[in-house]
């Protein structure tokens, strides 16, 4: 019997310590765009907080509906935007990392399936001290307050 509560003291504190980055972080109004139809990625955007004392950092995003997720960024490179994989988003103690488009995200690639509006998409975030934090990330179609501006041309045909 003493084993048995070894064992499990021993399996709560692991867990305990697995907690850590996870509990001091709050995700906040997280959503998917909804892609148009046929097409294989989209991204999830959210307010990333951290309410502790140590900067954080994702290194890393999963979810069901893609056979692949990644950390992307956009970039201005020579007046083109272009996306690219980021190693890890840093969060500073007490402070957020704001996930949105034409910016930070979550990239969402090889969709296994159509998403409908409304759908919610279990994402998880996993932090450089072991823990992760899980959290539903709700469809929604694109707005133009949501969009990034982008230049307008005047296309004269």
């Amino acid at each position: 019997m003493k084993k048995v509560s070894l064992l499990l003291s021993a399996l709560f504190v692991s867990g305990a310590a697995l907690a850590g980055a996870a509990d001091q972080v709050t995700v906040q109004e997280p959503y998917v765009r909804l892609a148009p139809p046929n097409a294989p990625a989209t991204g999830a955007f959210m307010v990333i907080k951290n309410n502790g004392d140590k900067d954080v950092k994702v290194l890393k995003a999963s979810n069901p509906a893609s056979k692949i997720t990644e950390l992307h960024n956009h970039i201005n490179d020579n007046g083109v935007m272009k996306m690219r994989p980021v190693q890890a988003i840093e969060i500073k103690a007490k402070g957020e990392a704001v996930l949105k488009p034409g910016g930070l995200h979550v990239m969402l690639i090889d969709l296994k399936a159509p998403m409908k509006e409304g759908d919610s998409v279990p994402l998880t975030l996993s932090f450089d001290d072991g823990s992760s934090k899980t959290f539903d990330a709700k469809v929604v179609r694109p707005t133009a307050a949501a969009m990034p501006s982008m230049p307008q041309h005047d296309h004269k045909h």
